[in-house]
């Protein structure tokens, strides 16, 4: 009696996970972050189901180092004009590899004065997110305006970008380089479907986001190991009055059934702590992962 008693609850519970709806998710999302000393902005599409979630969908929010993303794709566009190649190598001068900021190419090649292909560059600055890199790929392209101009062609209007990673070591210029979610989860979309650059780049820009190796604590902690998922991550300082700007992360999940989700998710003006931060984070993507794998 008992087992069968037990088999009915398991059968109900199962019945009651799989007849969650995107509004069930929604209200799950709102109560993780209506407690939290920060604003919070959500997009969610499934890229085959078509399910979609906003909160805060259009709020502007600093994007950090998510725009790295922009810009490898603005970088990527000259490699399909046959501008630039892959394997072109560019020359580093040390004065290139700004001291205090996130640098791993610093790190390696303290001395500077060598030769990195674009191949590395792009690696170094999406899959590792280096300041220094990023810059030079900016200088290389000639500059923000050539990447507001490329986005903007994509059809995406919520998205600004005024300074480089140098400008941004100044707290307030953080706040210059902004979008939404929605534009985000947009033109991650229009990416992921060969929309923006051609098939090879599109490829290859995707495997260099699935390296990324920051924010393992952000939205790849609430995933199952193994999970792919190609992402961006942003984060700033905190200024004199432990402020911090803005700490995000936006990607596309592969599902075990195969399909695909975005996800961009964007806190602006937060005061919780890092670790506190990061779980706000890690509990989303968790949500998004349940609702997805069990309904």
């Amino acid at each position: 009696m008992k087992k069968i008693s037990l088999l009915i609850l398991l059968l109900l519970f199962g019945a009651h996970l799989k007849s969650q709806t995107i509004k069930d998710l929604k209200n799950k999302i709102n109560q993780i972050i209506s407690t939290k000393n920060a604003t919070v902005g959500i997009s969610l599409k499934g890229i085959e189901d078509k399910d979609t979630l906003s909160i805060n969908g259009n709020k502007e929010t600093p994007m950090l180092s998510v725009f790295k993303f922009h810009i490898a794709l603005a970088v990527l566009n000259r490699v399909d004009e046959g501008i630039l190649k892959l394997d072109q190598k560019f020359f580093i001068k040390k004065e290139d590899l700004l001291p205090e900021t996130w640098s791993p190419i610093r790190e390696e090649y303290p001395q500077g004065n060598m030769y990195l292909t674009l191949d590395q560059l792009l690696r170094y600055t999406v899959s590792h997110s280096d300041n220094n890199g990023c810059d030079i790929l900016l200088n290389i392209i000639g500059g923000t305006e050539t990447v507001q101009k490329f986005i903007n062609q994509q059809g995406i209007k919520d998205f600004t970008i005024k300074v480089n990673e140098k400008e941004m070591s100044s707290f307030e210029k953080c706040y210059l380089n902004t979008t939404t979610p929605l534009a985000t989860t947009e033109l991650l979309e229009k990416f992921y479907k060969g929309k923006v650059l051609k098939k090879e780049t599109t490829k290859y820009l995707y495997q260099v986001m699935v390296e990324t190796s920051r924010g393992l604590n952000w939205m790849k902690a609430g995933l199952p190991v193994g999970t792919e998922l190609a992402h961006r991550t942003g984060i700033s300082g905190r200024n004199e009055n432990n402020l911090r700007a803005a700490m995000n992360d936006v990607g596309i999940i592969k599902l075990p059934n195969g399909k695909h989700v975005i996800l961009s998710i964007y806190l602006k003006n937060i005061k919780e702590e890092m670790a506190d931060t990061e779980k706000i984070i890690s509990d989303i993507s968790h949500a998004v992962w349940e609702y997805y794998t069990c309904k």
